[in-house]
């Protein structure tokens, strides 16, 4: 790690607009012994913002606190956002937007039949955290994105100042987000004194773009391993190159990221987004029984299947971290499917 090229980095995230979401930073970076014993695989940890603190935590809680401080700064007062029925996203977002007294507005689009029958999970925890709540009739994302722009037109009507966030112009202060924390692994790594040369994680876009952007421009050797929850998502490479660099232009580094900077697989999403894999339920329960630790049954459990598989082919040829997402309260919304083993 360049210590200059990090201090640099950290000051120029501390020039943006910022509310205090989080309630632990940094996160525990934690060895995983036993899991190590039962791999029979190179050294590994688990990088923890599942406990950043916020409604359950997870990685948009970081997210959140320069999204909506943008949102503030332009005088929003309410909030539209939308995603799957089970989001980690609208989860975080709702807790956020009742600690600081905006009004949100969630258009969910389920994925499975119970979507539309029962509130459980994440799903129960909006409704228990104030989100005003439409579930659509039909897991049809484009009919989403009608139906969320003529929310804001509906609510703009009303006379309300309506943000939604991730749109083109602010996707990359989500990926900021991840810059710095990947500032936060460099230097804990550095305190703990491991040379991990991997970091696997579940994303599909700015999770990790901010972490690749943020590791390239310190010049550290960790290299990231993303595996999408999502299958057959054209230009997702491209895309992330263009948030992190997005990102740098915001933050004023100079560095330039593109397609080939990202390994992101999508072999290991299964049946479809938001259903569990036999070999995700597996790498679930094989880490909440050797560490005690947790993992949500649709997104973090897939990526560590896939760790699983980079250890049983010789892919692991490294010390390694986990970052784990968040995800949890998902747990109580596949129960049947988590706990048929």
């Amino acid at each position: 790690m360049n210590a200059a090229k990090a201090n640099a980095l950290t000051a120029a995230i501390a020039e943006l607009p910022r509310v205090q979401l989080a309630s632990i930073r940094p996160t525990p970076l934690e060895p995983l012994p036993r899991l190590i014993d039962h791999l029979d695989s190179p050294a590994l940890f688990i990088k923890r913002d599942d406990l950043t603190g916020l409604a359950f935590g997870g990685n948009k809680t970081r997210m959140f606190e320069f999204a909506l401080a943008d949102a503030l700064a332009k005088g929003a007062d309410t909030i539209v956002a939308g995603a799957a029925v089970q989001s980690n996203y609208c989860r975080q977002l709702a807790a956020a937007c009742a600690k600081l007294d905006l009004e949100l507005h969630l258009i969910l689009r389920p994925v499975r039949a119970i979507d539309r029958t029962e509130s459980q999970g994440n799903n129960l925890l909006q409704h228990l955290l104030g989100a005003q709540i439409t579930v659509l009739a039909e897991s049809d994302k484009c009919g989403q994105q009608d139906a969320l722009q003529a929310k804001v037109e509906e609510l703009s009507a009303q006379g309300k100042n309506a943000y939604w966030p991730r749109r083109e112009d602010t996707i990359d202060l989500d990926a900021i987000a991840y810059a710095e924390a990947g500032v936060e692994i460099a230097r804990q790594c550095q305190e703990q004194g491991i040379n991990p040369s991997y970091l696997y994680l579940s994303a599909l876009d700015t999770t990790q773009a901010g972490l690749a952007l943020g590791l390239a421009y310190i010049e550290s050797p960790i290299q990231v391993r993303g595996f999408c929850p999502i299958a057959n998502v054209e230009n997702r490479h491209e895309d992330m190159a263009a948030i992190a660099n997005q990102a740098a232009c915001r933050l004023g580094l100079d560095v330039a990221m593109s397609a080939a900077d990202f390994d992101n697989d999508d072999s290991f999403v299964g049946e479809g987004y938001g259903i569990p894999t036999p070999v995700g339920l597996d790498a679930l329960r094989t880490l909440a029984r050797k560490e005690g630790i947790l993992l949500d049954p649709v997104y973090t459990s897939k990526a560590l299947a896939g760790l699983f598989a980079h250890v049983r082919d010789g892919r692991l040829d490294g010390e390694a971290i986990f970052l784990h997402t968040g995800g949890n309260p998902a747990l109580f919304a596949y129960a049947q499917e988590v706990l048929a083993d």
